[in-house]
């Protein structure tokens, strides 16, 4: 299984693979939270496990500073995440280990639409 940094550093690899400008990193939701406020990004890649708050809350809390915001939570295969009852939902999920042409087909899904 591997540790949290070489997942990010994965990540990272794969963003710059696909010409994704790579605005900063954070550990926990707060961080994430701030750095969303201050850039302004039109993606986040979520990993479920962070070492602070929930990825459910900061995907609502993210999207609600930058409505435009498309989120990509990833997650091991074995341990999915359960839907949400209430909040939005990422725009898609990755389970890993995955592909690269999974990655490639999140980062570019078309987000789901909320009823009116």
């Amino acid at each position: 299984m591997a540790g949290d940094e070489e997942i990010r550093v994965l990540l990272r690899g794969l963003l710059r693979l696909h010409h994704v400008r790579i605005e900063g990193e954070a550990e926990g939701a707060s961080q994430a939270l701030e750095l969303v406020r201050e850039t302004r990004p039109s993606l986040l890649v979520i990993d479920v496990h962070l070492a602070e708050g929930s990825s459910g809350t900061l995907i609502a809390e993210a999207k609600a500073a930058v409505p435009t915001l498309r989120t990509v939570l990833v997650a091991p295969a074995s341990r999915p995440p359960a839907p949400s009852m209430s909040g939005p939902a990422p725009d898609a999920v990755l389970l890993r280990p995955f592909r690269i042409r999974q990655f490639v087909d999140a980062l570019g899904a078309p987000a789901a639409s909320d009823p009116a």
